[in-house]
């Protein structure tokens, strides 16, 4: 692994020890959430792979556009997290299931005040989800399900008769995306971590509330119609962010963006 910015002698880039992979607790470094102030401040960022020709999907999945650096990233930045927030559809596609406890994460978290897994929390306007899956029978900790005020009442009242908490979030059918972020923090949910899908980050960057994108580059082309990695409304003025960092290794990029 080799850290192509920020270069910190101005000569080489830094690489790991013996150039190979770098440990769980210096991907953990480098990714560390910023020191939140008090008063419910929260922080969300964003973990999505692209291909070289603009894909954030093949044949409607993620994993073949990954790596195995990209993965141990993405258990790094679940691993940081409060909560994982994510899409309904990506629940579906991506056969979802409970984040785990992971020992390498431990001592961070504990020393954080973290639970010992991020919750994960499924954003859904139709609630037309199995909730007799384990995501949301036997989560370590309990899964919550964002929607809006009109949302499905049969629905609704099934995902409570699992035991699943709903949480409103918006005056529609759907949950609003700033209400979303605003919830979880009140829940003390602060470290917030999305992986999508497109149309729900979307809508996070929409209603300027996306405050970092991790975004992995994969040197791959898919050609074909693939959606690209934010979908659904568009900005009036594009939101601009500036890089922080880039790590690279097997040809993957691995970059962070900090909104402007």
């Amino acid at each position: 692994m080799r850290q192509l910015l920020p270069v910190t002698d101005m000569t080489a880039p830094v690489t790991s020890a013996g150039g190979g992979e770098w440990s769980l607790d210096e991907l953990a470094d480098a990714y560390a959430y910023p020191e939140l102030p008090s008063g419910g401040k929260s922080w969300l960022r964003a973990n999505m792979v692209s291909s070289l020709d603009g894909a954030g999907q093949h044949d409607g999945r993620s994993q073949p556009l990954s790596s195995e650096t990209d993965m141990r990233i993405f258990g790094t930045l679940r691993g940081l997290a409060d909560v994982v927030v994510v899409g309904a559809e990506t629940v579906r596609l991506e056969g979802y299931r409970p984040a785990r406890a992971r020992e390498a994460f431990a001592a961070r978290r504990a020393a954080a005040g973290q639970g010992p897994a991020p919750a994960i929390a499924v954003v859904s306007a139709s609630l037309t989800l199995d909730f007799t899956l384990p995501l949301f029978t036997s989560p370590l900790v309990p899964t919550l399900l964002l929607t809006g005020a009109t949302a499905p009442p049969e629905r609704v009242r099934a995902a409570r008769d699992a035991g699943v908490e709903v949480v409103v979030a918006g005056d529609g059918a759907g949950a609003d995306p700033a209400r979303v972020v605003a919830a979880l923090a009140a829940r003390g949910l602060r470290r917030q971590l999305t992986e999508g899908g497109p149309r729900l980050l979307g809508q996070f960057v929409a209603a300027d509330v996306l405050d970092e994108l991790c975004l992995t580059l994969s040197p791959t082309m898919t050609a074909g119609g693939a959606q690209r990695i934010a979908g659904g409304p568009s900005v009036t003025v594009p939101t601009r962010f500036q890089v922080a960092s880039v790590l690279e290794r097997d040809g993957f990029l691995f970059t962070r963006y900090l909104r402007i």
